[in-house]
């Protein structure tokens, strides 16, 4: 897959590609896939043997404020930032590593205005389903790591609409 990350989330996007830079997210799994609604991705606690902590977090992880904005919506292919339920975090404020993928292709509007959204793939949307296909058990786990490696690449904007197509 390849994904851009948004202007308009400054504080996410630096956020992300510090942690894709460094390395952080290769070997994490996908550990929490959904048909027809998303793949979630980029727990630490993924890359250990233990998979009843996958999902958890680090106990005293940072979070990001939110970055909510009313144009960027959860269609398919976009990337959110995953976070804690509103009734433990009302500022909404984001996981600083944790983040999904929508895979449903009509999009997920009911989490519009709710979660950040700070990217969107623009390539390799096809990886999106063969991951939502994954068999899964409990915590709906795949039953098979689905493994990542993260790498960064900096085009500039006319460069990423004549290979992908993607408008600005």
């Amino acid at each position: 897959m390849k994904l851009i990350l948004f202007e308009m989330t400054p504080q996410h996007k630096a956020n992300f590609l510090k942690l894709a830079q460094s390395g952080f997210y290769d070997g994490t799994t996908f550990h929490r896939v959904i048909q027809n609604f998303m793949i979630q991705g980029g727990d630490p606690n993924t890359k250990d043997t233990d998979t009843n902590n996958d999902g958890a977090g680090q106990p005293d992880a940072a979070t990001i404020p939110a970055e909510i904005r009313p144009e960027l919506l959860h269609k398919f292919g976009a990337v959110a930032a995953a976070r804690q339920g509103d009734y433990v975090n009302p500022t909404r404020a984001s996981s600083a590593s944790q983040f999904y993928i929508v895979q449903n292709h009509q999009g997920t509007k009911h989490l519009d205005g709710a979660y950040t959204v700070f990217g969107q793939v623009i390539s390799g949307l096809d990886v999106i389903d063969k991951i939502a296909t994954q068999p899964t058990g409990p915590r709906d786990r795949p039953t098979t790591d689905v493994k990542m490696t993260v790498k960064v690449d900096k085009l500039k904007k006319k460069k990423i609409t004549e290979l992908y197509g993607y408008q600005y």
